[in-house]
C-alpha cells in the first residue's frame, strides 16, 4: 500500500520555518487511535512514540505534557514541574478551543497558544521521538533537544 503523503499542519510549517531537521510520517486511520497502536502502525518501538497531554491548574493557567505513550501522566509530579498545587486534565470539549488541536492530534509544537510545556525526561536518552504532527494520521519524528527547543519546553519527571 502506498503511503500517505503528510499534510501541511501548524507543527510542521513552524519546523520548516526554523529549519529544523525532522521527518514527517503520514499513516491511514480512521479516527483517533491510542498510541500504542499508532508506534504499530508507522513501524517504531513504542518507547519512541510520546503523546501531548493538556491540563489546567484553574482559569489561565494550562500546561502541556509530552510523555510516553505507554505510560500515564502523574499528575503529583506534573503539578511540582509546573510550580503548581494541582494540575488536572483540560476537559476533551475545552482542548480544541484551546490548543487549536483535536484529540488524537495535538502537536506540542504549533499551538495556538504557546503554554509551559514540559517533555518527560525519559526523552532525553533517545536518539529521537515521534509526536504528533497535528493532525490524526500524521506524526513527526525529531530529535528529543529539536522537540524541546520548537516547543519550548523543559524535561521533568512526570510520567508514571
Amino acid at each position: 500500500m502506498a503511503k500517505k503523503k503528510a499534510a501541511k499542519t501548524n507543527a510542521i510549517r513552524l519546523l520548516e520555518q526554523r529549519n529544523m531537521p525532522f521527518q514527517a510520517i503520514a499513516y491511514e486511520t480512521e479516527g483517533a487511535i491510542d498510541g500504542v497502536s499508532v508506534a504499530k502502525k508507522i513501524g517504531h518501538p513504542a518507547d519512541h512514540v510520546y503523546k501531548t497531554l493538556v491540563t489546567t491548574a484553574g482559569a489561565g493557567k494550562t500546561y502541556v505534557f509530552v510523555i510516553p505513550v505507554e505510560k500515564e501522566l502523574d499528575l503529583k509530579a506534573a503539578a511540582r514541574a509546573a510550580g503548581e498545587k494541582k494540575v488536572e486534565m483540560l476537559p476533551l470539549k475545552d482542548l480544541f478551543a484551546a490548543t487549536g488541536y483535536v484529540r488524537g492530534g495535538c502537536s506540542p509544537v504549533g499551538m495556538k497558544k504557546q503554554f509551559p510545556t514540559f517533555i518527560d525526561e525519559s526523552a532525553k536518552d533517545l536518539d529521537y521521538i515521534i509526536v504528533s504532527g497535528g493532525k490524526i494520521g500524521i506524526q513527526i519524528r525529531l530529535a528529543p533537544a529539536d522537540l524541546a527547543e520548537a516547543a519550548n519546553a523543559e524535561f521533568a519527571p512526570v510520567a508514571k
